[in-house]
């Protein structure tokens, strides 16, 4: 069972860790250089990224960051919280990831499809509108999750430093 439990803790620490990272490459680099393109450059990329980004190693970090979150934290209960405390920060950390999870899930995601909606980037009327509507939205929703995802990893290394 010892086994488990810090599987289960490493793997939730890693996965959270490549999805706080994948979030801060974005508000970094893609973000600020496509900020600096035209508007049917900005929308043909994100466009291209939205669809890239939908395949199974993404999704395997993406769910198994909740997933491998919720079972530390349920192996950690089972065991009677023996981990000297951990309970607070595996609940922070799963608690924090479920918020990133809800921005994705009510901003991102909606705007990402909204971007697809728009039609083919070399055929929108106004892409300037689009850009914004995009923009405006996403860029801020995706700082609350890069702040929200590294909250998490930082209480799941405090977690791994209690074992």
């Amino acid at each position: 069972m010892e086994s488990a439990r810090l599987a289960s803790l490493i793997a939730a620490t890693v996965t959270t860790g490549l999805m706080a990272g994948l979030f801060f490459a974005f508000d970094i680099s893609v973000m600020p250089a496509l900020k600096r393109s035209d508007d049917r450059t900005l929308i043909q990329v994100m466009q291209r990224i939205n669809t890239a980004i939908i395949n199974g190693l993404f999704l395997l970090v993406f769910l198994g960051a909740l997933l491998f979150t919720g079972l530390a934290l349920t192996l950690h209960l089972a065991d009677g919280g023996s981990w000297s405390g951990a309970a607070i920060p595996l609940t922070a950390a799963l608690v924090a990831y479920v918020l990133a999870l809800g921005v994705t899930a009510r901003v991102n995601i909606p705007l990402n499809n909204a971007l697809e909606q728009a039609g083919p980037f070399d055929r929108i009327p106004d892409p300037a509108a689009v850009r914004r509507a995009f923009e405006s939205g996403w860029v801020p929703a995706n700082r609350w999750r890069t702040l929200l995802c590294t909250v998490a990893l930082g209480c799941l290394a405090w977690a791994l430093s209690l074992r």
